[in-house]
């Protein structure tokens, strides 16, 4: 029995297009577009032509019509029904419908088919799926840093930042910590214990928060000189040769995001059960007991780690802190925060006046005059004079609403009606008094007016 092969002039074009493209005469994203097919499926028919020739290239026919084959009148059916009532539902709906309401069982796909052939669908390219970022391959190469505004203590009603570090390699949390607000020195005091615990790492992962990146440049409500371009955090991961990277979005952080994601499912509820009523034992919990059982799950450890030890001669205290630069005036003192330093006389040297040096403020308001790196001066703040000024002007987040739980508040401004006794109100009262008052006429005056009357004929209307 004769092979019976049916070819077309669709198969023949098809043959000489892929031909060219085996021999390289054309590329196959040309290809694509003279067929009209995918690049996939010029690649995938190029391999049939060379393992199958030009057999394999060719549509095989069934030798009869399949036994499940949709019968016409039921694809009339299906086609007047999208016509008439669900024109605008998507397939997985229509084929619901389709069995609950006409008893009319199809497959995704045999349905989908039906409505392309008849131009009731238009089969859309999928979007292209972002992979996933792969883990850093070492530990230490890649923290990630970020806070999270939750109410983690249900009993309080009180919201409280968290604040944590991840390494991206490890998926490790070593340090994390509950602040009412989360400010500069926050911050700046998890990044310290994370370097007292861990060692030095080489990159920061962290959002464009203002204590993060300087987002103005010099002005009056922000103590930033106009020449200075680093923030705080930014100067001092910078004297810990760190470098830290903005992130563009909070996807990009999607470590620490997902972390925050099971710190707000589980850690509430193991607070719960371990009876923690304020946020002074939720810290020590939080350090002592979740995350080193978080840290034995969720971690996955490296074979090699690029964490570098402090070294012994580094001051942490004197690099994270708020440091700025003064002149020293004749008088050997100096001006910090509204308040005037005398420096004492030295041996390093006899005289300051004119010097540039660098006065640290550390989180408990106590200040260090440095000159060539070296210590000349040491002092205190008083305790309310400087704390508040700085969270809230190197805070960008204490301002922000709280869009879950507050509703948006309409700020109608009032409009001043004074009141009867104003003394505007009795002048306009009093004049118009006198405007509606009807003048009486005297005597003469009214005989005057009926002779002219009588003179001219008619009635005279006075007016004044």
């Amino acid at each position: 029995m004769e092979k019976k092969v049916l070819v077309t002039m669709k198969d023949i074009q098809r043959y000489k297009v892929l031909t060219d493209v085996i021999e390289k005469k054309i590329k196959g994203n040309v290809a694509s577009k003279i067929l009209g097919i995918s690049y996939v499926h010029v690649s995938r028919l190029k391999k049939k032509l060379i393992t199958y020739g030009f057999e394999g290239i060719l549509r095989k026919l069934p030798p009869s019509p399949p036994n499940k084959k949709i019968s016409q009148s039921v694809i009339n059916n299906i086609l007047k029904l999208r016509k008439s009532l669900y024109y605008d539902f998507n397939i997985t709906h229509f084929k619901e419908k389709l069995q609950e309401n006409h008893n009319i069982k199809l497959s995704y796909e045999s349905l989908r088919q039906i409505l392309i052939s008849n131009g009731l669908h238009q089969s859309k390219t999928k979007k292209k799926v972002h992979r996933m970022r792969r883990r850093m391959p070492k530990a230490g190469m890649l923290v990630q840093m970020d806070s999270s505004f939750h109410n983690w203590l249900p009993r309080i009603k009180e919201k409280w930042w968290l604040i944590a570090m991840i390494d991206d390699a490890t998926n490790e949390v070593p340090f994390a910590y509950f602040f009412p607000k989360d400010t500069l020195f926050a911050n700046m005091f998890v990044i310290r214990k994370f370097i007292e615990l861990k060692g030095i790492f080489m990159s920061l992962y962290v959002d464009k928060a203002s204590h993060f990146v300087t987002t103005r440049h010099g002005g009056l409500h922000y103590s930033v000189n106009i020449e200075q371009n680093d923030s705080q955090i930014q100067r001092a991961l910078k004297e810990l040769d760190i470098t830290l990277i903005p992130a563009n979005s909070p996807q990009a952080k999607g470590r620490i995001e997902v972390t925050f994601r099971l710190f707000q499912d589980r850690l509430i509820k193991e607070m719960r059960l371990a009876s923690i009523k304020d946020y002074n034992h939720a810290n020590i919990f939080l350090n002592n007991v979740f995350l080193p059982s978080y840290n034995a799950k969720f971690s996955h450890p490296t074979s090699e780690s690029l964490y570098a030890p402090l070294p012994n001669n580094i001051n942490l205290d004197l690099i994270f802190c708020i440091k700025q630069t003064r002149t020293v005036n004749n008088d050997n003192t100096f001006k910090f925060y509204n308040h005037s330093f005398q420096i004492p006389p030295s041996n390093f040297k006899p005289s300051f006046a004119r010097s540039i040096i660098t006065v640290c403020l550390l989180p408990d308001n106590r200040i260090f005059a440095l000159y060539n790196n070296k210590i000349i001066f040491q002092s205190s703040l008083p305790a309310d004079s400087i704390t508040k000024r700085i969270d809230n002007l190197l805070n960008q987040r204490d301002y922000m609403p709280d869009v879950s739980s507050s509703k948006p508040v309409l700020h109608i401004k009032k409009v001043y009606r004074p009141p009867k006794s104003h003394p505007w109100k009795k002048s306009f009262k009093l004049l118009n008094s006198n405007i509606n008052k009807k003048k009486e006429l005297s005597k003469i005056e009214k005989e005057a007016i009926k002779e002219i009357e009588k003179l001219f004929g008619g009635i005279i209307h006075y007016v004044e």
